[in-house]
């Protein structure tokens, strides 16, 4: 392949601050270790007028997972080593995950970021090591077995990254600084771990070009989670890294990169702080990073030797963009609409096996499932089969579909709700209000009210008191508490409220999202 300026990437590259609008940002391209582009444009800081430029310090949040695991694998052995340092960190597990679990995000933990929003954590409050070490060590079950399946948890990166400097005895700033930025010639590259704000004035932003930009408020801290914090001239080094270093088997990247299997064989999607997937027919690493007012992405085409980097400091879609300009790189054509097919599937459905809800809606010649943080787009193979990248789904009978988690390494079942329109007792809402308690989370509590015939929920716990917000039904017992917005850029989303009757009375609520699952309210 030859990657040049060509006129659909050169107007692909062009035509990035229109189509994604917002303060500032950054892209490079590198291919076979030269710079095809190094562009940055707006501002790092409006208000301040500081411009956007290849040296600013950015905040990479989750990209910086790779270079956890990168630190782990250039320090220690044998990962392994640090099993028991991190079972000391989860001391109410009796099997707590391994080190490999946790770089691969087969844990099995519950997300913390999700977790806290459940012991009442203010939106825009603050939350630092002591509080992370407080929601971390009162993890008494995991929803699913280490090594068997797929859950994003960015703690995990959290616990390696607190693990290693048990095991050295230093500062992963400094593990960071000798074991990847040195080596790589990443001469500005920080741990960033305070989100306030960035030691060179840089901003992140959020709005719109309709509402205005504003300064985005951040108070948590983070380390081996998302705490790099990196100029796009460091990131041009670290691509460039990987290309000097890629006929090196046990280079960093071919360890990092190398391919990953489930406990059973099954090929794993994640592996090292690394997404695998295929994109424009190519087999890709990458990794986006987020936060309120921060938005970036990077991806590595190894067989073109190809690298693309893209930084907003606002919240426009990096990876969206990242994956147009290797489109564009690759003079792939653009896609061509597909057939409607008329699908027997929407509805509103509970999960069987973690009692979370699914909402399928036609959504122009495609299917929208509501079922994680944000809506999955589906195609129609045929009336009652859809499927993407991460879900097929399969009609069983008229009332249930197998769902496969096709990245996950798991199967569930879907069952039809009953009684979608309200019913007698659905107008009796008192009859779901009062206080529920979580015995797995310390006795979080999730307090449901009545004012003026609306019902409310809202959490509390060793965090505070959280926001109390307008449940939504879906059918009978089957509610959802909206979390759009938490203190991570990713929110839980919808928590599915599922109430359970006894002899006719509510007595517990089974509460949980995709990266919280399953958990027990009872009431008090």
């Amino acid at each position: 392949m030859s990657v040049s300026f060509s006129p659909a990437l050169d107007a692909a590259i062009r035509s990035l601050p229109q189509r994604y609008p917002g303060p500032g940002g950054a892209v490079a391209i590198i291919h076979r270790g030269e710079v095809i582009t190094r562009h940055s444009w707006g501002y790092a800081n409006a208000e301040r007028r500081i411009p956007f430029t290849p040296a600013t310090l950015f905040r990479m949040c989750s990209i910086t997972k790779q270079f956890t695991c990168a630190a782990m694998l250039a320090t220690t052995p044998d990962p392994s080593t640090l099993n028991d340092i991190i079972a000391a960190r989860l001391p109410l597990l009796k099997e707590p995950p391994h080190a490999h679990h946790l770089a691969h995000n087969q844990s099995g933990l519950r997300d913390y970021w999700a977790v806290a929003m459940l012991h009442g954590a203010p939106i825009e409050g603050y939350f630092g090591d002591r509080e992370a070490e407080r929601v971390i060590r009162g993890t008494r079950s995991l929803h699913f077995e280490p090594g068997t399946s797929y859950s994003y948890v960015n703690q995990n990166f959290r616990l390696l990254s607190d693990a290693l400097q048990d095991y050295t005895g230093r500062s992963f700033s400094e593990i960071l600084q000798s074991s990847i930025f040195n080596p790589a010639g990443m001469e500005r590259a920080i741990l960033a771990a305070e989100t306030r704000a960035m030691p060179d004035g840089t901003t992140g932003y959020e709005g719109s070009v309709s509402a205005g930009f504003r300064p985005a408020i951040n108070n948590i801290w983070w380390t081996g989670d998302a705490g790099l914090g990196a100029s796009l001239d460091d990131m041009i080094a670290w691509e460039r890294f990987i290309d000097a270093t890629r006929n090196d088997p046990n280079s960093l990247y071919n360890r990092l990169s190398a391919p990953i299997a489930f406990a059973n064989g099954t090929p794993a999607p994640y592996g090292f702080g690394l997404q695998h997937l295929t994109l424009h027919g190519k087999e890709v690493t990458a990794h986006g990073g987020a936060l309120r007012g921060w938005r970036s992405h990077r991806l590595h085409v190894a067989s073109e030797r190809l690298s693309i980097v893209v930084m907003f400091n606002h919240m426009s879609p990096a990876q969206n963009a990242a994956a147009e300009l290797l489109g564009a790189a690759l003079n792939v054509p653009p896609a061509q609409p597909t057939a409607t097919i008329e699908s027997q599937l929407t509805g509103v459905y509970r999960e069987r096996e973690t009692g979370l809800s699914a909402r399928i809606d036609p959504n122009d010649n495609t299917l929208r499932l509501r079922y994680l943080m944000l809506p999955d787009t589906l195609t129609s193979i045929t009336s009652t089969q859809a499927e993407n990248g991460a879900v097929r789904l399969q009609q069983l009978s008229d009332n249930t579909l197998r769902m496969e988690h096709l990245k996950e390494n798991r199967t569930t079942h879907l069952d039809l709700a009953d009684d979608i329109s309200p019913t007698p007792q659905d107008h009796d809402i008192t009859a779901l209000t009062g206080d529920y308690i979580c015995h797995e989370l310390d006795n979080a509590c999730i307090s449901i009210t009545a004012n003026g015939g609306v019902i409310y929920g809202g959490f509390s716990g060793m965090l505070g008191d959280g926001k109390m917000e307008p449940l939504q039904r879906l059918a009978h017992d089957l509610w959802l508490l909206p979390c759009p917005r938490a203190l991570d850029h990713t929110a839980p989303g919808d928590w599915t409220l599922s109430f359970e009757r006894e002899h006719g009375h509510v007595k517990a609520i089974r509460l949980g999202c995709w990266l919280a699952r399953d958990l027990l309210y009872t009431r008090s």
